[in-house]
């Protein structure tokens, strides 16, 4: 069969491409034409697409991938990486159009300053394992957790450690409300919130403009959704979703260290399994939770919500090895340099 393979953002069918993501069992936020537009527009992010059609014009796979650069030129050497979000979508999982659209992205990204690429696999991709792994790239387990909203409340609430349990009506007794405001009223307050937590983790955080460019551009089906807990009418915990088809993505969320004690880290997911049963969502997407085996505290904070535990895993290829080497050392002394600062910078306050 003869096939087209399209590289140019401008020259694929963009109707075409969301319908597919759309309509796949495994279409996700992340694969869509709409999610592509935002970083586009966005500093120091360069979307790669690559959709392959057949000779009937029927796309058979889609692969989207963002790179990310946030430190502008210099930096950019050391940071500069390519990930690709639950992807690559195909028709019937075809292993022939995998290997083409795999061979297609290695053509593409060796032409770009990227140090490695990881795919971040959102579902089970097992049966591409081969091809992955004759185009050097390494499998590592990777686990997320999912919770199931078309369980009912009861069996939800049940599923939630007793602990957590007790944290949550700490939280309801303590006056913390739950709400959720229109994107343009309840961002700022959630970015500083996400500021801080980000800071004090020695973690980077996406940009400002980002999350203002996928509230610009995602389409009807999709959104960016802000959810809040507020104490004496102050914003003191926020969770930024992305909301598609029928699940709820955990995208940022974080809250203002003073208010721990109030606990709306553990009243806000609670809040939004209900809002997402009421609002027919059928999951709920935990976004990550590290690798089996090494402990992980923020894995042990969302494991106490229940759900189930999967491991889809992660691939990933280093392009340049040396350089490779000296970010992580990099990033680690500059993480170290972050907590530091917010620390100092908390003690003052």
């Amino acid at each position: 069969m003869n096939y087209t393979v399209f590289t140019d953002f401008n020259k694929i069918d963009k109707k075409k491409w969301g319908e597919f993501v759309l309509s796949h069992a495994d279409g996700n936020i992340f694969q869509t034409p709409s999610f592509y537009q935002a970083a586009k527009k966005t500093k120091n992010f360069e979307p790669i697409i690559i959709v392959i059609e057949n000779e009937n014009g029927n796309i058979q796979a889609v692969l989207q991938s963002l790179i990310y650069n946030e430190y502008g030129k210099f930096l950019g050497k050391l940071t500069s990486r390519s990930i690709i979000e639950g992807g690559p979508l195909l028709v019937n999982n075809d292993i022939s159009t995998h290997k083409k659209i795999l061979a297609e992205y290695e053509k593409h990204i060796s032409k770009k300053k990227v140090i490695y690429t990881q795919f971040r696999n959102s579902f089970d991709t097992s049966f591409f394992e081969n091809s992955f792994l004759e185009n050097g790239y390494t499998y590592e387990d990777h686990l997320n957790i999912i919770i199931d909203l078309k369980k009912t409340e009861d069996d939800l609430w049940k599923e939630v450690h007793v602990k957590r349990r007790n944290e949550i009506r700490k939280a309801i007794k303590n006056n913390v409300d739950f709400i959720t405001l229109p994107f343009e009223h309840s961002f700022e307050s959630c970015y500083k919130i996400l500021v801080e937590v980000y800071e004090k983790a020695g973690l980077p955080l996406l940009s400002h403009e980002m999350f203002r460019n996928l509230y610009k551009f995602l389409p009807p089906e999709a959104e960016i959704k802000v959810f809040s807990s507020i104490y004496n009418n102050e914003i003191i915990g926020c969770m930024l979703c992305l909301l598609y088809k029928d699940t709820i993505y955990d995208y940022y969320a974080g809250s203002y260290q003073k208010y721990y004690s109030k606990n709306p880290n553990d009243l806000i997911p609670w809040e939004v399994f209900l809002w997402g049963k009421k609002n027919g969502f059928s999951y709920f997407n935990f976004g990550g939770a590290g690798k089996p085996n090494v402990p992980y505290g923020v894995r042990d904070y969302k494991k106490k919500f229940g759900g189930t535990t999967v491991n889809y895993g992660r691939y990933i290829k280093i392009h340049k090895p040396s350089i490779y080497q000296i970010s992580n050392v990099g990033f680690y002394f500059w993480k170290k340099a972050k907590i530091f600062s917010s620390n100092v910078k908390n003690r003052k306050e």
